[in-house]
């Protein structure tokens, strides 16, 4: 017993040995063994019917998404059941082992029986037979039926919910050629009920439950300051989830949706869906002094409360997240309406920047102070009680966004787009490959014998994610340097 556990530990030490030593460089053949090992566990022992969470204990027998879950339940939003397929595409273009294109088949086919009528899909996805039989799915629509009766049939856009799985449908529907009818009629339904819940201005809520928008009760207007707001919540009853929404990248997200859509598929209708929205952006830039965005407006187009923690207020976070928005769309189509909010926008930035380099989420309407919540959740203008659930202080990929404008403002688009798109030299690449090396290196002697990668007693799909992709970054910069 005690010589084979010694030989057990001079296998597996001999086996980390052989990683650490094989050179400066993992072998491709290690990285595919690698990445196959943990797909493999992914989707024959995490995977429930195709779909994923967010953490899992590593025995499996508990599961979470935001929330705790149940064995019979995946998780829409990232890191879930969309950005696990998207890993699998990755490794699928990296090896073009068609493997890993079945495992984001599969996946897509949890997103296809789960679609609700209304077009996306909620934060949860339920594959329990009894449980189904609460929501409203768009094969009850297919069956003949018309009226929910109560069911679920809320499309959620925040936090890149709906918006993540069209996308990853589109790109196994690509990837097949549209060969796979079931997906490529889920793609096509979720994009039109995406442009039905558009409102007339090009603005999107947190919500759609499938009733369209009528045109009438929705002027379309600048965005202005209200008279007077109350630093108060509403309270309880308050309803803003169909207001107007930049928060959780609603705006943003949709935008990328429509635009991937238009690139697959050609189809006007998705330029002209993303434009609308790019139309929205332009007019919900607050007048001076703050020529910025707010998370959130009211149908008469005013900064409105959400949450007891979001006030009505200028937004750093929403605001880059427009200004990204907007400068995709002068990047793909060169219409200049969409870059001339920018630069004031950028001012803004600047200006209200915090003497520690970072920004405050909120911004007082008109005075520019910053603003925030102590745990009592009572507006104030200091920032030594805040509470710990949400980012009241942050870059917001700010200084990044800054300097790529700057880049756009120097070169202009045309020399700034073919920048983009120039192939590395061989000199980038090889380059690229030692800056991947060590954390190549580290997945693979991290990675248990079943190819997990368990982190304090968990296994998190985040982290099986950006591994993936890892390595599949590594084994595209090793092909690219033998071509």
């Amino acid at each position: 017993m005690a010589m084979r556990s010694l030989m057990a530990k001079f296998v597996a030490v001999s086996l980390l040995w052989g990683v650490a030593i094989a050179g400066a460089q993992p072998s491709e053949q290690q990285v595919r063994n690698a990445l196959d090992k943990a797909v493999r566990f992914f989707r024959t022992k995490v995977s429930v019917k195709g779909s994923y969470l967010w953490r899992y204990s590593a025995d499996l027998a508990k599961r979470w998404g935001e929330e705790e879950a149940t064995a019979t339940q995946g998780w829409v939003q990232p890191p879930g059941t969309p950005a696990v397929g998207m890993a699998f595409l990755r490794a699928h273009e990296a090896t073009g082992d068609r493997f890993y294109l079945d495992a984001a088949v599969e996946t897509a086919h949890a997103l296809v029986e789960t679609q609700l009528a209304s077009g996306g899909w909620d934060y949860r996805l339920e594959f329990d037979p009894k449980e189904r039989r609460r929501w409203f799915y768009r094969r009850n629509v297919e069956a003949g039926e018309r009226d929910p009766k109560g069911r679920r049939n809320i499309s959620v856009y925040d936090d890149d919910n709906t918006q993540s799985a069209l996308r990853f449908l589109m790109r196994v529907d690509v990837a097949l050629k549209g060969g796979d009818k079931e997906i490529r009629k889920a793609v096509n339904y979720g994009l039109a009920k995406l442009m039905e819940a558009q409102y007339p201005n090009g603005a999107w809520g947190q919500i759609y439950d499938g009733n369209p928008p009528d045109p009438k009760r929705f002027p379309i207007l600048p965005a202005r300051y209200p008279e007077n707001w109350s630093p108060t919540h509403p309270g309880k009853g308050y309803d803003y989830h169909r207001f107007y929404t930049l928060n959780d990248g609603v705006m943003l997200n949709n935008i990328r949706t429509l635009l991937d859509a238009y690139q697959f598929y050609g189809k006007r209708a998705y330029l002209d869906g993303a434009k609308k929205g790019g139309d929205f952006l332009v007019l919900a830039q607050m007048p001076d002094p703050q020529p910025a965005w707010a998370q959130q407006y009211d149908f008469q187009m005013r900064p409105a409360w959400a949450r007891q923690f979001e006030p009505p207020a200028i937004s750093a976070g929403e605001s880059a997240g427009a200004i990204r928005a907007l400068l995709e769309l002068f990047l793909f189509t060169g219409d200049e309406r969409y870059w001339r909010p920018i630069p004031k926008a950028i001012a803004w930035l600047q200006r209200s920047r915090l003497p520690d380099g970072q920004w405050a989420r909120f911004y007082e309407l008109k005075t520019n102070r910053p603003l925030y919540f102590n745990r009592r959740y009572e507006l104030v203008y200091t920032d030594d009680d805040l509470p710990r659930h949400y980012a009241f202080k942050g870059e917001f990929g700010i200084p990044s966004l800054m300097r790529e404008v700057e880049r756009l403002q120097r070169h202009g688009r045309e020399k700034f787009l073919a920048q983009r798109r120039r192939p590395p030299t061989p000199d980038e690449l090889r380059q690229r490959l030692k800056a991947l090396e060590p954390e190549v290196r580290r997945i693979l002697a991290s990675q248990d014998e079943k190819g997990r990668w368990v982190e304090d007693g968990e296994i998190r799909s985040r982290t099986f994610i950006r591994h993936v992709e890892t390595l599949a970054d590594y084994l595209t910069t090793l092909r690219a340097l033998k071509q």
